[in-house]
This record gives structure tokens, C-alpha cells and sequence, in this order.
């Protein structure tokens, strides 16, 4: 008999929404530089204006971006320049 004892985790949604919204932008950044072109010009001309013609969309790239909010790409986006300092 197991007599192992299991904690009950807690998880924070915040934290997974964080970590999604990373795991998009490096994707798209990745799938961007391999198309050749610059990819932070591309995510922030997406940003700015909301045209998804501005993500390519090799291997679902642009579907994958629309799936996260402008302002939480943003606030993320922020967040983590603040951290880094």
C-alpha cells in the first residue's frame, strides 16, 4: 500500500495566462524569422493596427496570435520589460 501523501495544488490562472501569452509571441516570433522577416516589426505593426495580414500565416501562426487579446499581449509585453530592469 502507497501510503504517499498527495498536496492538493493550487493553480494561478493569471499564471497560465501569462505563460500562454508568451508561448504565442515566441511561436509567432520563431515561425516569422523563419519566413524571413523581422518579427518584432511584424507583432508590433499587428499590435498597433489590428491587421492580422501583418503575421504570416505559416503553420498557423496568425490564427495562433488572434487567439490572445491585443491588450493582454500589451500588459504582458510590459510586465516583463519592467521585470527585466
Amino acid at each position: 500500500m502507497n501510503n504517499k501523501i498527495t498536496n492538493t495544488r493550487v493553480y494561478n490562472s493569471e499564471e497560465f495566462k501569462q505563460a500562454n501569452i508568451k508561448l504565442v509571441l515566441r511561436t509567432v516570433h520563431d515561425v516569422l524569422k523563419e519566413r524571413g522577416y523581422d518579427p518584432v516589426i511584424q507583432i508590433v505593426g499587428y499590435i498597433i493596427t489590428n491587421d492580422p495580414a501583418y503575421i504570416s500565416s505559416y503553420k498557423g501562426a496568425r490564427t495562433l496570435i488572434q487567439t490572445v487579446e491585443r491588450d493582454e499581449i500589451l500588459k504582458e509585453l510590459v510586465r516583463s520589460y519592467l521585470k527585466q530592469e
